[in-house]
């Protein structure tokens, strides 16, 4: 089995070269980058299967880093960085990040948040997909493929998701009809005493929701039930 790629894109080198040597003896094969220009000749160059991301990066930021490389369906992306205001990390989530990380932290949580992120499935390039039966799921006019991180409307468009979004919308196909706790989709997505906010749980909801009512067929599939969590209103069809 090849050894999982991590790039660090990090400008404090008191930060990146601790970081980079301690994933390392994790087994990870690490590579670094200190800004944009760098961390795309490291994208360009290896199979990078998950980018630390810090976003006060000089020159472009990593919120941009971060809306480029999910354009293109890139890497996995865990957001580092010293901004604390709940504003900053709705707008890493908003932008595609399957996590957010705010400093200081703790390398033993963040070593759980790295594997965690990276048992999703990643997307997968067309060149590359498995042709073997593989588990596909209808609902609506929507074929979900959640080993692929795929979602196609009945014209064949593809919906992007990311890993966090796939996560969260097997669970829910898994359980339709019923409903679910912010603290079980936690659980179920995520693995007991993972360390996320409920408020990250309804961000999350909200940008999957969003993407699923695009379709004029399937209006409000996702239900809030106050103060309970959510219900998935959709019959659900194991193809």
């Amino acid at each position: 089995m090849s050894q999982t790629q991590i790039l660090l894109v990090e400008d404090d080198p008191d930060i990146r070269e601790p970081l980079a040597d301690y994933l390392g003896d994790k087994g990870y094969m690490m590579h670094i980058a200190a800004h944009a220009e760098e961390a795309d000749a490291v994208l360009k160059a290896h199979d990078i299967d998950l980018v630390l991301l810090d976003v006060m990066l000089p020159g472009e930021d990593g919120f941009e880093i971060c809306r480029r490389l999910r354009a293109a369906h890139g890497p996995r992306i865990i957001m580092l960085t010293a901004l604390s205001e709940p504003t900053d990390k709705v707008v890493g989530l908003e932008l595609g990040a399957d996590d957010y990380v705010a400093k200081p932290f703790d390398l033993r949580e963040l070593l759980a948040r790295v594997r965690a992120v990276l048992r999703r499935p990643a997307a997968t390039p067309a060149a590359h997909r498995p042709t073997a039966a593989e588990l596909v799921l209808r609902f609506g006019e929507f074929t979900f493929y959640p080993y692929r991180r795929l979602l196609r409307s009945a014209a064949g468009l593809r919906v992007p998701l990311t890993g966090a979004e796939t996560d969260l919308l097997l669970v829910l196909c898994q359980n339709p009809r019923q409903v679910l706790s912010r603290e079980a989709l936690i659980s179920l997505t995520r693995g007991q005493n993972f360390p996320i906010a409920e408020r990250s749980v309804d961000l999350l909801v909200s940008r999957l929701r969003r993407k699923l009512t695009g379709s004029q067929r399937l209006d409000d599939p996702i239900r809030t039930m106050r103060a309970d969590g959510y219900a998935f209103q959709c019959e659900v069809t194991v193809l």
